[in-house]
């Protein structure tokens, strides 16, 4: 059985815009980019903006991905994560769904 690749904050402006070029997907609360690795690691970077909502609603949508993206088995790959207005109403199990739906779509899980 292989490790689990280890999960990593995506940093700097650089991997932000290499990823804005990168294939994706778009569901109903989010949107997905990404690009896979060669080293064993997934990287993800999480963007809610004031779109979404006040502070508390914004870091409640983050808190809440990020604790999908730690749960779910993903392979060694770069993610962006946009979270849609819509995600401000949406309860925990909608936006796994979701998450997971854009994971089937692109080809990065089951």
């Amino acid at each position: 059985m292989r490790p689990r690749p280890r999960l990593v904050s995506l940093k700097g402006d650089a991997a932000f815009r290499r990823l804005r070029r990168a294939r994706g997907a778009r569901g109903r609360y989010l949107n997905l980019r990404w690009r896979p690795l060669d080293v064993p690691e997934v990287r993800v970077g999480i963007v809610v903006s004031k779109k979404v909502g006040k502070a508390v609603v914004r870091n409640r949508v983050k808190r809440r991905l990020r604790e999908i993206v730690r749960r779910s088995h993903l392979p060694p790959a770069e993610l962006l994560i946009v979270a849609k207005p819509e995600a401000a109403e949406a309860e925990y199990a909608e936006l796994a769904r979701d998450f997971f739906e854009l994971l089937r779509k692109s080809g990065l899980g089951g």
